[in-house]
């Protein structure tokens, strides 16, 4: 999937030949070939860039796109290509190609409402709210004073916005509440390291929120880096909790505050997390699975399983330490005379 147009605008088509010696690589294959949208590796198809960030185990088929390889050894196991670039950092290759060919649309104009909104006639706008072109906002639904919705963004039915929270590539569901202050879909935490250089890889995907969702008060919620953040149906955030990019968020999962989500996490439908739990990136904590409080999850959580501590384990072993780790320090304490 290509960078949505109703957030996105596509800067191109580039040339491989100028967009190479734009980002710092050596093109093979076609020179000619013209690329729009920079993609995942599995989306890759005519018009498309890719990168592999290692040489594949497997021949990779680049169903006619563009691919970022970080080798001649990468290089000749992709099949398929209209062309191929070769950089020792494709990952900064690909950030830098990124930021050549798709851009963020902006608010223009000095009219807080832009007249190519379809706002409901029956939907509430507070005062200061500010909604973008081609910005969607459904019946019965409120807009908080000082709000700001983005272009393109869509806001369902009876789907309240609570004062000064700024939404921003996002199809938002029905019936939900996103509480004053909270942020959806700014670009995520994405990094690639240029020798002494940090390279911010823009993000071109989006925030999807299903129906019945509850989003705290100053929550944040990061659009995708190349796909989506997804919050499914009726998961409840509580405030001041952290979505990251990719996340994906089964419905009716619950979050106690200060809960904070890396990137490219799983959460399984019904997951209870509670108050300052932390998930490390690219986890899959299993449906029904329960986190206790201040939980450090660092591996994979199965389904149904009850975790706790720091490093997170199965609820009994983590009591069956404390307690022993209780015993040992009272020994320890009357060995020395203590009571």
């Amino acid at each position: 999937m290509g960078a949505d147009p109703r957030f996105f605008e596509r800067l191109g088509p580039l040339g491989v030949s100028g967009l190479a010696e734009r980002i710092g690589a050596v093109v093979q294959g076609d020179s000619a070939v013209r690329v729009t949208d920079p993609v995942e590796p599995s989306a890759s198809g005519p018009g498309t860039l890719c990168f592999l960030a290692k040489t594949p185990r497997e021949p990779f088929d680049a169903e006619g796109g563009v691919v970022l390889a970080p080798s001649q050894e990468a290089a000749a196991q992709v099949r398929g290509a209209a062309a191929t670039l070769v950089s020792d950092n494709p990952k900064a290759a690909f950030a830098r190609a990124t930021a050549q060919l798709i851009a963020l649309r902006r608010h223009e104009g000095g009219a807080l409402i832009d007249k190519t909104a379809r706002i409901a006639e029956d939907a509430h706008i507070a005062p200061g709210a500010i909604i973008g072109a081609d910005a969607q906002v459904g019946p019965r639904a409120e807009i908080g004073a000082g709000a700001v919705i983005g272009p393109g963004v869509e806001i369902g039915a009876d789907t309240r916005i609570g004062a000064r929270a700024a939404i921003q590539c996002a199809l938002i569901g029905e019936r939900c509440e996103i509480y004053a202050g909270a942020v959806l879909g700014e670009a995520g935490f994405g990094l690639a390291p240029d020798g002494d250089v940090l390279i911010s890889i823009p993000h071109i995907g989006r925030v999807i929120v299903e129906d019945d969702v509850t989003v705290g008060a100053n929550c944040t919620v990061d659009r995708g880096m190349l796909g989506d953040t997804r919050l499914g149906r009726s998961c409840r955030i509580d405030n001041l909790c952290h979505i990251a990019h990719n996340v994906q968020v089964g419905p009716y999962a619950v979050m106690a505050a200060f809960a904070g989500i890396s990137g490219s996490v799983t959460v399984g439908a019904g997951a209870q997390f509670g108050g300052r739990v932390g998930v490390a990136d690219h986890l899959v904590i299993g449906d029904g699975a329960r986190l206790a409080a201040d939980a450090a999850v660092m591996r994979g959580v199965p389904a149904g399983e009850t975790w706790a501590g720091s490093p997170a384990q199965p609820i009994q072993r983590f009591m069956r330490e404390t307690a022993w780790l209780r015993q040992a320090a009272g020994k320890r304490k009357r060995d020395k005379g203590g009571k």
